[in-house]
């Protein structure tokens, strides 16, 4: 039985952008394939500048941050799993205290909470600005300064071509370059060459040549296209002239608690310094003479996304084709273990199917034997760590991990996944794929057997066989015996049953 069942659409869609500087909630109501904001909530949380010296949230920033989410939590109420998507970026990605928080997040959120990688928050950028922009043919050069990190997209219509990220954000250079709040010439020098070093990297993939218009998005460039307009040092868009006659301005001005700049929002001051000069050095090092803004951006691509996925047009599931390419996959032999291991989890599960765990074990069936690329021995240990490593576009670390779990568990000593011992959901995923693979080792379409189920017990799981069947299959049935001594390790039984 193949994966077959789609979530019904829903006509109202919520997404969380987790910033660094801001958390934004946008609430839209879907009408064809369009989305139109009924509601927009957004709190300047500055969780970028709660980060210690050693990457730690500290208490106050972690407060502040879970009094919003208990806001936002009762806004959603009401709502289901499948109509809200939240996302975590920089900061998330690099506190070391951020399992425990996120935990505590969900909680007062109600919702589950996804970390995504750079590249994927990029992509999804480009997916935000690309509706709010006209469809036309060009390819676009998509920049997004956010609170920690700064996201480069070059695309065409719906698609991101060239995605990167790069650790560059207004908060993070604000305090890194004007920690004492002083706006000088020096200060704004060292920030601008800081940002250009890192921009220098990806250059070649970023030059003029390789795009016909730049677009800015989010805060910062919103932030600096109003100030630069109302002010008449530029025409509606975003120019290196105008950045130079604001950054004269602040020097002047010469301290963060004095800035009063004509359109400046008193939100955007604290951090407006660190945005410029990461702007100044984007103008200088790609070559920028203008560039456009649109009022598209992370949140609303999370939106896009999560609508493609309830259409059946899921960026996850091209990913898995992409990387059964990639990686040279047997296709014939992951759709047997496939449809066996879906078949056999839902036995376990019976009426009480968890649809997003069934995903998951779908696709990491699909994927169990990429690692054979780099190596037959251990193979599964390298398919687990490119799934948990690579960047896939559409997944979350979160789900990365689970794949890269499942898949870790298919075979060899199940000594390996102990540290999973307290993800009971996981187990289900893991017997399934582990007796799949078991069941095709010899390759073929080989006969399974006419009696064939698999059940769980308080103690473990108990797998039946018709008695014939194992007897016309010594090999499979020693395998099986050894598989019994295999989850003793990890403390659970595994009953083999003739009928």
């Amino acid at each position: 039985m193949s994966l077959t069942h789609a979530t019904p659409p829903h006509t109202v869609l919520a997404t969380i952008d987790l910033g660094s500087n801001s958390f934004r909630l946008q609430v839209s109501r879907v009408v064809d394939d369009q989305l139109y904001a009924l509601d927009v909530m957004k709190e300047t949380v500055r969780l970028g500048a709660g980060l210690t010296a050693d990457k730690h949230l500290n208490d106050d920033t972690q407060e502040r941050a879970l009094a919003c989410l208990a806001r936002f939590g009762e806004r959603l109420r009401g709502f289901v799993p499948a109509q809200v998507r939240v996302v975590g970026t920089n900061t998330l990605r690099v506190a070391r205290n951020a399992p425990a928080f996120i935990a505590e997040a969900e909680e007062r959120l109600g919702f589950p909470i996804e970390v995504i990688a750079g590249r994927e928050e990029a992509r999804l950028i480009y997916l935000g600005a690309a509706h709010s922009l006209p469809d036309t043919k060009e390819r676009r050069m998509v920049v997004d300064i956010g609170g920690g990190s700064t996201e480069f997209i070059i695309g065409s219509h719906y698609k991101a071509l060239v995605t990167e990220s790069l650790p560059l954000g207004c908060v993070s250079y604000t305090m890194r370059f004007f920690p004492d709040g002083k706006l000088t010439r020096g200060n704004f020098r060292d920030a601008t060459l800081a940002a250009r070093n890192e921009i220098q990297r990806i250059r070649h993939e970023y030059r003029p040549s390789e795009w016909q218009i730049a677009v800015g998005t989010s805060g910062t460039a919103r932030s600096l296209r109003d100030v630069l307009e109302i002010n008449d040092w530029s025409r509606a868009d975003i120019t290196l002239a105008g950045m130079e006659q604001l950054r004269e301005v602040l020097i002047k001005q010469g301290s963060i608690d004095a800035v009063k700049v004509n359109g400046l929002k008193a939100d955007r001051a604290p951090v407006l310094a660190g945005g410029l000069a990461i702007m100044i050095a984007v103008f200088e090092e790609l070559e920028v003479e203008k560039m456009i803004v649109t009022e598209g951006a992370l949140r609303d691509g999370v939106l896009y996304d999560l609508l493609g996925r309830q259409r059946e047009k899921d960026m996850r599931d091209s990913t898995v084709a992409l990387f059964k390419r990639r990686y040279h996959a047997d296709t014939q032999q992951a759709e047997r273990v496939n449809q066996l291991a879906e078949r056999l989890y839902r036995m376990l599960a019976g009426e009480d199917v968890d649809q997003d765990m069934l995903k998951r074990l779908s696709w990491a069936a699909k994927l169990h034997e990429i690692g054979l690329t780099i190596a037959h021995t251990a193979y599964h240990k390298h398919s687990a760590y490119i799934l948990q490593n690579a960047d896939m576009p559409g997944f979350s670390k979160r789900e990365q991990a689970t794949l890269a779990a499942i898949v870790l568990g298919h075979r060899g000593d199940m000594g390996k996944m102990a540290q999973y011992i307290s993800q009971p959901a996981l187990w289900q995923a893991v017997v399934a794929l582990r007796v799949a693979v078991l069941f095709y080792r010899s390759r073929i379409n080989a006969a399974l057997p006419a009696e064939l189920d698999l059940s769980q017990h308080a103690r473990g799981f108990t797998l039946s066989l018709s008695g014939d069947w194992l007897e016309a299959n010594p090999l499979s049935a020693s395998s099986f015996q050894q598989e019994v001594g295999q989850w003793k390790n990890v403390g659970f039984q595994l009953d083999i049953v003739q009928k």
